[in-house]
């Protein structure tokens, strides 16, 4: 039986929408409620769980691999850097030191610093001027 909503008044149509909406998000939760209970029942019969099946990435919590240290601060042998990030203060206050550059700053062992490629001269843009009488 059909609803003759031009017959309606603006409270009676606020009034059926609200009903509408409370009616539509009872039915998401229990359509919620059965793709869950059969995810459970998925999970438990091959005896996993959902950590298993979606593991997470990319999260705060999850374990992230840790940098050998590049540079080492020769005033302080604690003072280490990875060359990762910002520099640190010693690692800045050495390089304007004269004779001494990263290179020298490296700790044995650790891999050299790629050269940065040289780069291409980019041509100036010029507008052409436009004679305005």
């Amino acid at each position: 039986m059909p609803i003759d909503l031009k017959s309606l008044s603006p409270k009676e149509l606020k009034s059926l929408i609200a009903n509408a909406e409370s009616q539509m998000q009872e039915a998401r939760a229990g359509q919620v409620q059965e793709v869950r209970k059969k995810i459970d029942a998925l999970l438990s019969n091959a005896g996993l769980t959902l950590a298993d099946v979606y593991p997470v990435r990319g999260s705060k919590t999850g374990k992230r691999g840790t940098v050998a240290p590049k540079y080492r601060n020769p005033e302080d042998p604690s003072q280490t850097w990875t060359g990762r990030g910002k520099r640190p203060l010693w690692f800045a206050a050495a390089i304007k030191k004269r004779g001494v550059t990263a290179e020298s700053l490296l700790i044995e062992g650790a891999e050299k610093a790629k050269a940065a490629p040289a780069r291409k001269s980019a041509k100036k843009a010029t507008r052409k001027r436009v004679k305005r009488r």
